[in-house]
């Protein structure tokens, strides 16, 4: 069994990890159950992922002085993405991130060898 993302396989499973699955799942099921599965892992992340967004922005667009906030997600999120504050996880990201190793006081991690 292969799982696609836009043609690309990102999981393949034996038929040995298949018959596993179905030692939890019955056989007749293991196809529906394994998309369901995917589905919900992807649409969770999606929830989780928009409550967080929605909660940092509502102060934001509330001390930008919208009085009117979309209710529709997908309008909600244009609107966020539209701000010119607005910036992608990749555009936040700092490009030399701090390390338990740098803060100083903290010991008893050793720092891998990387080399």
């Amino acid at each position: 069994m292969e799982i696609k993302v836009n043609d690309k396989i990102v999981l393949k499973l034996t038929d040995t990890q298949i018959k596993v699955l179905c030692d939890q799942i019955f056989t007749e099921n293991v196809v529906d159950d394994i998309e369901r599965r995917v589905a919900w892992v992807i649409e969770h992340a999606y929830e989780e992922t928009f409550a967080k967004l929605k909660a940092e922005w509502d102060i934001k667009l509330n001390s930008l002085g919208f009085d009117l906030i979309p209710t529709d997600k997908d309008k909600y999120a244009q609107l966020i993405f539209a701000q010119p504050s607005y910036k992608s996880l990749s555009e936040r990201a700092t490009p030399n991130p701090v390390t338990v190793w740098d803060i100083p006081g903290v010991e008893g991690v050793a720092k891998p060898n990387l080399e």
